[in-house]
């Protein structure tokens, strides 16, 4: 059956998933790399990069589930890229270059329709301007069984949560303090909305933990 994760999110010690000022030098706002630093080094994401080595362990195995058993992705806007207001033109294709690390279809939450986009390695992204049920409903029938992950950005997995629509939410929380930025659960009461802590597990790197319904 398929179900609805976030996978593999940061945020900081202070709760945000990404610093302020997103900007084409900074597409995870100021800072907001730090956040990701645990995965960095694993060897599913040198393998992803294209390079050999890295380390296994506790965030190897957790880096890996974040990307391993989807069949659709959704991603907000800001997840696809700095740009604001109406397309002007085709030319902005995402962040990732011609090979995007989806290779799945990827439905992009705007207001703003646009047709959709072919990249190499399997990945289509799909804008969808009708809300964010619309787009899951779309991911659940792309995915053909498997799971669909929201992708983020804060916004995108707030509105998720809030519509108690996401089964399992995987959190890295980062041994980082930003001041600012995305929070992702202020005004959010997740007992209330029937989460609850099924899963911890500790590294230098960060501490992982899983929210399920």
């Amino acid at each position: 059956m398929t179900k609805v994760r976030v996978a593999g999110f940061s945020i900081s010690f202070d709760g945000f998933a990404a610093g302020p000022e997103q900007s084409l030098e900074n597409p995870l706002g100021k800072r907001g790399q730090e956040l990701a630093g645990w995965m960095f080094g694993t060897r599913m994401f040198q393998a992803m990069i294209g390079k050999s080595g890295g380390s296994e362990g506790v965030d190897d195995a957790y880096a890996s589930r974040a990307m391993e058993g989807f069949g659709a992705f959704i991603l907000g806007r800001n997840m696809f890229g700095p740009i604001r207001g109406p397309w002007l033109d085709g030319n902005w294709k995402g962040w990732w270059g011609a090979n995007p690390p989806y290779h799945a279809p990827t439905f992009v939450l705007t207001h703003h329709p646009r047709d959709p986009i072919v990249m190499d390695g399997g990945t289509t992204f799909i804008f969808v301007s009708d809300g964010i049920e619309a787009a899951l409903e779309r991911a659940r029938v792309a995915a053909k069984g498997r799971d669909v992950k929201i992708g983020g950005g804060a916004a995108t997995v707030r509105q998720y949560l809030r519509a108690g629509l996401i089964d399992e939410m995987h959190i890295a929380l980062s041994p980082v303090v930003l001041g600012q930025g995305e929070p992702i659960f202020a005004g959010i009461d997740l007992p209330a909305l029937g989460y609850r802590v099924t899963e911890h597990k500790a590294t230098e790197h960060a501490t992982h933990i899983v929210l399920s319904r």
